[in-house]
């Protein structure tokens, strides 16, 4: 085991919500409507689609505001003071987030999207599809690991400080290894684009949040709780409804092909397996408690995807594979998760055994 002690754990975050529990089923239900209005009603879907100020529609970005900011005022950038008492932990988050995840999503989209598949994807949209992939797998997770640490038993003070320094390495890393990896595919993409996503959707809501969040706890941690309370559904309703707009744009195509997301989903449902899987073995070489390796095998594995949504949306615009493919990654999420979570769970014994040896 680490030898370094874990302070006392704080009280324990609620468990997943009715919206959470059920997100694929709400994105299925989004993906119908978002399809039934294109088609119903494509004049009215054109135009939101044309409400833009450079290369930023107007809608879309509020929407993503809506979602982001929520999540981010969960976050205390105070616990990167705790890092040092979970070095091992950390590290292995931070190899599997960095290191890892963004090149072997590269390489599983190549794999799969410009070989495997490549015969039955639309013609010309295979680049679109990889980048929005590599959107995907370049931002950690940031709301949702909570929920899925606390399903495992996981300890909060540790998957609140890998929270606070992934989202730390983000707003300086997320762009490079964007650019890089779109660059070794052949995809190119102006970099002011890049760089004014990560400001609009990484920066700007990281700066209103915490000043957010330090007036609430002004007033209280009471007044805190309340506030996430209060605005916890704001993030899974915009979230829907940026989905229904972009399915409104997107419904020829998948009407067309409909196992396209199917496609889609392979390169997915293989990495978060792959990631989830190596570092929960790494944590167990190393020593680590089963929870500290749990909710640094969870983050690895989920995904930022409403700012991979965003991303994808801003750089190639709402009718591309790249947004598509993001949203795919928001349908499978949950019970893919779920699924990873029930694992870490049952394997608790034989963690433990190897982790003492």
């Amino acid at each position: 085991m680490s030898s370094a002690a874990l302070p006392a754990r704080p009280a324990a975050p609620a468990p997943m919500s009715v919206f959470e529990r059920y997100l694929t089923v709400w994105v299925f239900l989004c993906i119908v409507v978002g399809i039934a209005l294109g088609q119903l009603l494509p004049g009215p879907v054109q135009a939101i689609g044309r409400m833009e100020i450079a290369k930023v529609n107007l809608p879309v970005g509020l929407l993503i505001w809506v979602m982001i900011i929520p999540m981010l005022l969960k976050v205390d950038f105070g616990a990167l003071s705790q890092v040092k008492q979970h070095w091992r932990g950390i590290g292995v988050t931070l190899f599997v987030n960095w290191a890892v995840k963004p090149f072997s999503m590269a390489l599983l989209g190549w794999i799969f999207i410009r070989h495997v598949f490549a015969p039955y994807l639309p013609a010309g949209q295979a680049d679109s599809y990889i980048a929005g992939l590599i959107l995907l797998a370049a931002a950690p997770c940031t709301a949702m690991v909570f929920v899925w640490s606390r399903l495992t038993h996981g300890h909060p003070l540790f998957t609140l400080s890998q929270v606070a320094l992934n989202d730390t390495i983000m707003v300086f890393a997320f762009a490079p290894i964007v650019a890089l990896l779109l660059g070794l595919s052949s995809i190119i993409v102006p970099w002011d684009t890049l760089i004014t996503s990560v400001v609009l959707y990484i920066v700007i809501p990281v700066v209103i949040a915490q000043l957010w969040r330090k007036a609430l706890l002004a007033r209280g941690q009471a007044a805190f709780d309340a506030t996430l309370a209060k605005i916890g559904p704001w993030s899974i309703t915009a979230l829907l409804a940026t989905l229904v707009l972009l399915f409104g744009f997107q419904g020829e195509a998948i009407l067309k092909q409909p196992l396209v997301i199917a496609m889609l989903a392979v390169p997915i449902l293989i990495q978060v397996l792959f990631n989830s899987g190596l570092a929960y073995w790494l944590n167990r070489r190393l020593g680590e408690s089963h929870s500290v390796a749990c909710p640094s095998a969870l983050i690895g594995a989920s995904n930022f995807f409403e700012l991979a949504v965003a991303a994808a949306i801003s750089l190639f615009g709402f009718e591309s594979g790249a947004a598509l493919a993001t949203v795919v990654g928001v349908l499978i999420e949950v019970p893919v998760m779920l699924l990873v979570v029930r694992f870490v769970n049952q394997s608790k014994a034989w963690y433990e055994a190897g982790a003492r040896g």
